[in-house]
């Protein structure tokens, strides 16, 4: 069975009364020119993760510590009269391994508070010499995203990969069997493109964090920078309400990566899927 998450399902975005830059909302339907009805913003009731979240991992090749990734929830901005989280993701190489392959990876989403969409996605990318830098603007009402100075059109609802991320964190997956997806949809440089989540099914694993009770889902993407590999990408979430990403997996060309929690705090409410 796949479920479609498009214009309502737990959703995602859009939908406001003008474009990005002014300060003008609403949350009732207004007629336009006596004929035309602006759309409602959506309000979506989550309870994983909230402003003051930060998750700290180990990012382990093969077997040696590469690196650490830091998720973070710093503060709550506010866009068009909106409340909108500031969410940040960093991916630094330790020292050891910076001789080797230096890595320094950072990305942001603004990602609305009651709608759960970005309102803008901003990617710098340093490994080794390869440099990659990229934002987006979300225009919500329109159906438009604006990068590079240009426009592309997006389906209602369209996530960044940060973003996209978090509310799969908002998921309900229970009573969810094996191989059932979650669709949505994911727009990078200049195409929109589909991004299914898949269950997968449970599992107990053990991180320096502790030890959790998990759901286990695999982002099926084919572009998206974060999440792009040349194989699988399977992620451990806490099977309750935090759906705390406890493990991140993937193959890549020349090895395997890992990404295991190691510390967190500032989370919404009680894990009440780690048993130690």
């Amino acid at each position: 069975m796949t479920v479609r998450v498009r214009a309502h399902p737990m959703g995602l975005l859009m939908c406001l009364m003008i474009h990005l830059g002014t300060a003008q909302d609403s949350l009732i339907t207004q007629p336009v020119l006596d004929t035309v009805q602006v759309p409602v913003l959506r309000k979506l009731t989550q309870t994983a993760f909230g402003v003051g979240e930060r998750l700290v991992f180990d990012v382990g090749y093969s077997f040696i510590v590469a690196g650490e990734a830091v998720m973070t929830i710093p503060k709550v901005d506010t866009v068009r009269g909106r409340p909108a989280y500031q969410i940040l993701f960093t991916v630094n190489s330790t020292p050891s391994f910076s001789w080797i392959f230096k890595v320094e990876d950072r990305y942001e989403t603004i990602f609305d508070v009651e709608g759960l969409f970005p309102w803008r996605f901003v990617q710098k990318i340093r490994e080794g010499k390869y440099r990659s830098d990229f934002e987006a603007e979300f225009d919500q009402i329109n159906n438009v995203a604006r990068a590079e100075e240009k426009e592309y059109p997006i389906a209602p609802y369209t996530q960044d990969i940060v973003s996209a991320f978090y509310f799969a964190r908002t998921i309900d997956y229970t009573g969810m069997r094996p191989g059932q997806r979650t669709q949505l949809e994911n727009f990078y440089k200049d195409t929109t493109y589909p991004l299914a989540i898949k269950f997968l099914g449970h599992q107990r694993i053990e991180v320096d964090a502790g030890t959790f009770d998990c759901i286990i889902v695999e982002p099926l993407i084919k572009e998206g920078g974060l999440f792009k590999a040349e194989g699988r990408i399977i992620i451990w979430m806490t099977n309750d309400e935090r759906k705390i990403p406890v493990k991140v997996s993937t193959k890549v060309a020349i090895g395997s990566i890992d990404a295991e929690l190691r510390e967190y705090s500032g989370v919404l409410g009680e894990i009440k899927a780690k048993v130690r």
